[in-house]
């Protein structure tokens, strides 16, 4: 079990050097920051200093290895705009982006997950119909087309709510809606396929051939079983709470780190995109590593091949 999770930390590891690694070429290879962050008219002198005080002058391959050992000693960088600490900066604009997340992500497990059972439970009925023509809807639209369809409707046609800005509670309800919509509608198909896989198994079957009561087959095995594969999808869903909010937090400008990550990249703002991008990574890997400890728990048949191995 032990050697289990040593590989399952060393690829999360290589995962954030592959993540940090590429996003490291592309900054450098999309454009020189002096020109953005300075004005067009400066005289060449000033450009140069510029990139020779942020070590712009030095050749990639320099400044790869030094972007490398700085973060091993936990040193992120500095904000080329206004030169404070870049994940000190990231982390100022964090709880603005945890604000709408996490409600947003407790949504979609109130949501999605128990209408992809009830559908499941009432397949091909016209219940069954409905929340599943919900769902590829709610899949297939685009969070920012569905922003502004709820900013049309519920602050400009019916003036129940504000349209952006963050001064209230009343701020964070519509970019909430559109955080959980779109993936509650993915959770109920998971969740519905899932529970039908399971329901076909001659298990399912059997415990009905004995006597057990609908509902405890359902809660003891059905809803067990279909956890492990509705797992991994809240998990992925997880690990993608901050990158999903760039496009909301755009749409209703909420001053959260999706926003901060499109100004950035916008500017070339190496140190903070950086930053950034190491926090979705670290995120998404972790999500991945407590997705695989939860298998263990879900399922005792893993546990019993882990030790069997042992």
């Amino acid at each position: 079990m032990s050697s289990y999770i040593v590989a399952r930390l060393l690829r999360a590891l290589v995962t954030v050097f592959l993540v940090l690694s590429f996003a490291f070429v592309i900054l450098r290879l999309s454009g020189d920051p002096a020109l953005l962050i300075m004005s067009p008219d400066v005289p060449p002198e000033a450009l140069e200093a510029f990139r020779r005080s942020w070590g712009l002058d030095a050749s990639l391959w320099e400044q790869y290895l030094g972007f490398f050992r700085n973060l091993l000693q936990g040193h992120f960088g500095y904000s080329m705009r206004d030169r404070s600490p870049a994940m000190a900066l990231v982390m100022q604009h964090l709880p603005a982006t945890l604000a709408i997340t996490l409600p947003a992500f407790a949504l979609k497990l109130a949501l999605g997950i128990p209408a992809g059972m009830f559908a499941a439970l009432h397949r091909n009925s016209a219940i069954d119909r409905c929340v599943m023509g919900l769902a590829v809807a709610g899949h297939t639209i685009p969070g920012f087309v569905l922003g502004l369809v709820l900013v049309l409707v519920f602050a400009v046609g019916l003036g129940w709510l504000p349209s952006g800005g963050n001064a209230g509670w009343q701020h964070a309800i519509l970019p909430v809606l559109t955080l959980s919509l779109g993936g509650a509608a993915v959770l109920a198909r998971f969740t519905r396929s899932a529970m039908l896989e399971v329901m076909g198994q001659a298990y399912i079957r059997t415990a009905l051939a004995k006597g057990l009561l609908w509902r405890a087959v359902v809660l003891r095995h059905a809803l067990p079983n279909a956890a492990i594969a509705t797992v991994t999808i809240v998990g992925f869903m997880v690990g993608s709470l901050v990158a999903g909010a760039v496009v909301v937090e755009s749409v209703f400008s909420w001053p959260g780190v999706g926003r901060l990550l499109v100004t950035a990249v916008a500017n070339r703002d190496l140190a903070v995109v950086q930053s950034l991008l190491l926090l979705v990574a670290a995120t998404m890997v972790t999500a991945n590593l407590i997705v695989d400890a939860l298998y263990g728990w879900i399922d005792p048949r893993l546990r019993r091949g882990a030790a069997a191995k042992a």
